[in-house]
């Protein structure tokens, strides 16, 4: 499933945000090397982050942000 990736320096942080169409939760899941289900941005920002978010989008699909120290 495709997914755009943004990314945004602030002073003091950065920012990330990771948007699909899946209207499935992040989960901390064994990650899908071969099948195409994802699973690796859940585990690779968990124990990094200031904050997350997953906020849901009115056109489907969810947007899912992390805000990391810099």
């Amino acid at each position: 499933m495709p997914c755009t990736l943004g990314l945004t320096a602030h002073p003091d942080s950065a920012e990330m945000a990771a948007h699909d169409r899946s209207p499935q939760a992040p989960h901390m899941g064994t990650s899908d090397l071969n099948g195409g289900t994802g699973g690796f941005g859940r585990p690779m920002v968990g124990r990094r982050v200031r904050t997350a978010s997953v906020l849901r989008r009115p056109s489907g699909g969810k947007t899912v942000s992390a805000v990391l120290a810099r």
